[in-house]
């Protein structure tokens, strides 16, 4: 049996879901991660101590350009929207040539996710939803509780499930959102969402905040997996438009704008993408 040596392999920290570095969520990518196993992918994801990690290796499927392993501070995800991005971002920096033009063709848990440019910056197809629907009743008082809200705040909560099991919270208004200061102890282990939309004329939409209880970092700045199911809930319902800008991580001193987009049944959900730190990690 062969011990693995650990050597220098490339690797890049991306801001991803902001054209201002370092106002938007921070990514570690490893980009040649071929031959690593899944406990030191944890272990490293653990280490930098950031809301997600990837891991670049060659694709096992014949139309993919590269495949990608996602974690988290504590498990693997099939999918996520900030980790898709920034990955997509690195791997052409790094010279990744698609194999169709102005298409990236990402494999991952979820399965295939397409990744094009759209006006100068990526965006992904949303995948679809293998939950969707109403939150069963003892759900939404764990919810509201958990949000510090009376129940009859809570104008709509759905499963949006697309690989994280993410719950969807519509509240009146983007300043309900982010006066928010949930009890994370009473949210238990509930990924949720929260989304409220502006008046007409405001700079963006909708405010979103998301709270992951027992991860590194407990509301994450950008959250991109959440954003694609809610905008699949949101468009689908009539009760956001067809094209429409979300900020999120404002709270934290962030400034992430989630761009969202309906051409035709598919749903684009895109973000600006800047590499701040590039060298070599001993793995």
């Amino acid at each position: 049996m062969s011990l693995h040596v650990p050597r220098n392999r490339p690797f890049h920290e991306v801001d991803v879901f902001s054209d201002r570095p370092y106002f938007g969520n921070p990514l570690a990518v490893v980009v040649d991660a071929e031959g690593l196993n899944s406990e030191t992918m944890q272990r490293f994801a653990n280490w930098t101590n950031l809301s997600e990690t990837t891991f670049l290796i060659p694709p096992t499927h014949p139309d993919a350009d590269y495949k990608v392993r996602i974690f988290t501070g504590s498990e693997e995800f099939p999918f996520a929207g900030h980790p898709t991005l920034g990955s997509a971002h690195t791997w052409l920096e790094a010279g990744g040539v698609p194999k169709s033009a102005g298409v990236v063709v990402q494999e991952c848990g979820a399965g295939l996710v397409r990744v094009k440019h759209d006006g100068g910056r990526l965006a992904f197809a949303a995948p679809p939803l293998t939950r969707f629907g109403p939150v069963e009743d003892a759900v939404r008082k764990q919810l509201a509780a958990g949000l510090r809200l009376n129940e009859a705040d809570i104008l709509d909560a759905s499963w949006l499930v697309n690989g994280p099991e993410w719950i969807g919270v519509l509240l009146e208004s983007g300043g309900q959102v982010l006066g928010l200061e949930p009890d994370m102890a009473a949210l238990g282990d509930l990924k949720v969402g929260v989304i409220g939309p502006y008046p007409a004329g405001f700079e963006v939409d909708f405010e979103v905040r998301t709270f992951i209880p027992g991860d590194a970092m407990i509301e994450d700045p950008v959250t991109g997996s959440f954003n694609a199911g809610a905008a699949q809930w949101l468009i689908g319902s009539g009760r956001a438009p067809e094209d429409y800008v979300a900020a999120q991580g404002t709270v934290l001193g962030r400034a992430g704008r989630i761009h969202v987009k309906a051409e035709g049944d598919q749903i684009w959900v895109g973000g600006d993408s800047t590499t701040c730190i590039q060298g070599t990690v001993l793995l």
